[in-house]
């Protein structure tokens, strides 16, 4: 096979060798049973009739269950999407495709729907242009059903792959991180994605910024990427695999050298003591930590609890969820993040499309504030769980005092409820930058901040962290963040402050945010070794 040499932008760095798999989007897909012949058209009509009802009777299922923990508002949406499929007119459309194109009834859906969305993108008004996106979901709902799939498509790569793929959407990493990949090649993505955050926190070498590769390569070929250089070579010669093979060699006894050292604290030369935590996810994750000398965890997102259900989870599955997932650092102090969905982290049982900026809109506290069910189950699982670990709650995505007194007021007529007295600490995440310049009044109602420099960064410089056109605005060392930093060091010199985003773990940048008066680093398992040598190294 043709060798081919690619160059694009690192968002994880390290280097990695494998089997290429294909990862792409069931809608951009061919239908390789397009043609069907006269005696099939009856079989095709009542395979579409059947995987229609299907459909229908989990989205039913699924507006019920979603009615009990969140809102009518939301669960209507399913209740819509369930009468759209039920709607006779849509029903003879496809079968009259079917019937008169001779076409299968996957291909028949792909047709009939893909005519409805762009009736209803062509119309002016913005509750049109939401059925478009109403469309296009129930059309991939079907395809999937007709195709008999069940599960995601990235529980077919097989372990050690390297993952090829257009883009990597935050529940697509949560299957990514049970399946082993070891790298990930992707057309889009930015350096402040939620695609680089999981693939660091993963120590997956990760490249993104290929356009076309996703149509250039073959499931099965072999690649090598080197992510520290930004280049990725498909099907490499003998000189390539030999001359890669003495960098991973080079590159593993570095690694190995920081492991050796890990166990023990991280103390600047002139003796300042800095705790590095880890930023954890789900068990894996924090076995990962504790073997790499984590003093505890940092940053625990909820999320996966969440992104990977059709229903959300009550207090009791929550709890057990979060017990396997902590119970190898019981004894050391852990942060636990509010559920923080939301603008690129939509759940599977909400609407994203229904807001027209959801970057600027229902994010973090404020998406709890409104689904107030959601809120309260954490807090009752939080609560059963501080009885037997070291707790810390953080509230994301702060801007205003009152979001925080919000949380204080339900955590603690939860404790109430429960007959709970002593109630874990409650800290802001410092992630807009209204809660960076209002912080002294944040702090009234805050035992401790953390510092979410991804966000922050998004939204100091207007920058999606998702959008690779101006991934080059999204400048997270930039001088102006250290600047953030030092002011709310300034405005509060007694508060706890760690920093738990993406730049903790640079470590040529651990110097200028220790010397802002920051504690404590809450860095990707895989850094922390790195970043406490780091720490060693400096004079402050």
């Amino acid at each position: 096979m043709d060798q081919k040499i690619y160059e694009g932008k690192m968002l994880s760095p390290g280097l990695a060798e494998g089997r290429v798999f294909v990862y792409q989007d069931v809608l951009k897909t061919p239908d390789e049973f397009y043609d069907i012949d006269e005696d099939q058209v009856e079989k095709e009509i009542e395979r579409f009739k059947h995987s229609s009802d299907y459909v229908a009777e989990q989205l039913d299922h699924l507006a019920a269950s979603v009615e009990k923990e969140m809102n009518d508002a939301v669960s209507g949406v399913f209740t819509a999407h369930s009468t759209m499929l039920r709607d006779d007119s849509l029903t003879q459309e496809v079968s009259d495709e079917i019937r008169n194109e001779l076409i299968s009834a996957a291909s028949a859906v792909r047709v009939v729907f893909r005519r409805w969305e762009r009736r209803f993108r062509s119309m002016d008004a913005e509750v049109s242009r939401q059925k478009a996106d109403d469309m296009r979901d129930l059309s991939r709902r079907l395809i999937h059903s007709l195709a008999g799939i069940r599960s995601h498509a990235l529980e077919a790569m097989p372990a050690g792959s390297v993952l090829i793929a257009n883009r990597l959407l935050p529940s697509d990493t949560i299957v990514l991180g049970r399946q082993k990949a070891a790298a990930a090649v992707l057309e889009t993505g930015g350096t402040g994605s939620h695609a680089a955050l999981f693939a660091r926190e993963m120590g997956l070498p990760c490249i993104a910024g290929l356009e076309g590769i996703v149509d250039d390569v073959q499931t099965d070929a072999q690649i090598l990427v080197d992510a520290d250089d930004s280049v990725v070579i498909l099907n490499p010669d003998k000189s390539q695999r030999e001359d890669f093979k003495k960098k991973l060699d080079r590159h593993t006894q570095a690694t190995n050298q920081a492991k050796k050292e890990a166990d023990q604290p991280a103390v600047t030369q002139d003796g300042t003591r800095i705790t590095v935590l880890a930023n954890v996810g789900c068990r894996e994750d924090t076995l990962h930590a504790v073997q790499n000398g984590a003093e505890g965890v940092g940053l625990y997102r909820t999320e996966r609890a969440y992104l990977d259900r059709a229903i959300p989870p009550d207090a009791d599955t929550l709890l057990d969820e979060m017990k396997s997932t902590l119970e190898p650092v019981a004894d050391l102090p852990i942060y636990i993040r509010l559920l923080d969905v939301g603008a690129d982290k939509p759940l599977p049982f909400t609407d994203p499309s229904r807001e027209v900026n959801p970057a600027l809109g229902k994010r973090g506290i404020r998406f709890l504030m409104d689904y107030p069910e959601l809120l309260r189950t954490q807090l009752n699982a939080l609560l059963k769980l501080s009885c037997d670990f070291n707790l810390h709650i953080i509230v994301p995505m702060v801007t205003l005092p009152s979001e925080m007194e919000h949380v204080r007021t339900c955590l603690a007529e939860e404790a109430e409820q429960l007959q709970i007295s002593s109630l874990p600490n409650v800290g802001a995440m410092i992630e807009t930058p209204a809660a960076a310049l209002g912080a002294k009044a944040i702090a009234e109602s805050s035992d401790f901040f953390s510092l979410g420099t991804n966000d922050l960064t998004q939204y100091v410089f207007a920058a999606d962290r998702e959008n690779s056109s101006v991934d080059h605005y999204f400048k997270d060392t930039d001088s102006v963040l250290f600047r953030l930093m030092s002011m709310i060091r300034q405005d509060l010199p007694d508060i706890g402050i760690s920093v738990c985003g993406e730049l903790a773990g640079y470590p040529e940048q651990v110097e200028k945010i220790l010397r802002c008066g920051v504690n404590s680093l809450s860095v990707a398992p895989a850094l922390i070794p790195q970043i406490k040598e780091s720490i060693r190294n400096i004079r402050l």
